[in-house]
């Protein structure tokens, strides 16, 4: 496996990563990249000037899995937007490769945090299905995980939940907002 430049002239990978993205999100989150016409303009859109797309290729060509990010506050931190890998080779270390690579590459310039939110539509935590207000610190320093939800994949990387969107996308679907200090 190899970690590359996502090839903007390279139809083939565009098109494997965007069914990627489609069909990673599709259990989870099902309204992030419905369809592979809204994953192809995901992926495209990560392609644009400043952006970091990279993805993770097999020795016969096959995308394994994909990170993007997008850099905020004059390049000081970054957005993880999205990282996904296919369900056949999670947890074979492939989304942690992605991650270190980008690390490496967004510190370089002068990027300090790499920031992420990692949505709770379907109760996978114990976040998910509450109304968070007024307590919200209270409800994350108690988070557990019920159905493999990402924080934790996250969690072992370092990241730490830095704060929740109560209701981001409709009653009781929280946005959980983590973030890592990548500069030394």
């Amino acid at each position: 496996m190899q970690i590359i430049d996502l090839p903007p002239d390279d139809p083939k990978i565009i098109e494997q990563t965007a069914q990627l993205l489609t069909d990673g999100f599709k259990e989870h989150a099902p309204n992030a990249w419905p369809d592979l016409k809204s994953g192809r303009a995901q992926v495209t859109s990560s392609l644009t000037p400043g952006r970091i797309s990279r993805v993770a290729i097999h020795d016969d060509g096959t995308v394994l899995g994909w990170i993007s990010a997008i850099p905020d506050y004059n390049g000081h931190a970054w957005e993880l937007h999205p990282l996904v890998v296919r369900p056949d080779f999670q947890e074979q270390g492939i989304g942690r490769a992605l991650v270190a690579d980008l690390e490496e590459l967004i510190r370089v310039p002068e990027g300090i945090t790499l920031y992420l939110g990692s949505d709770d539509e379907d109760n996978q935590s114990s976040l998910g299905g509450l109304d968070l207000y007024p307590n919200a610190m209270e409800h994350i320093a108690n988070i557990k995980n019920l159905d493999r939800h990402p924080f934790e994949f996250y969690q072992k990387l370092g990241f730490v939940i830095v704060g929740v969107i109560p209701d981001a996308n409709g009653p009781g679907k929280p946005d959980i907002i983590m973030a890592k200090r990548v500069a030394g």
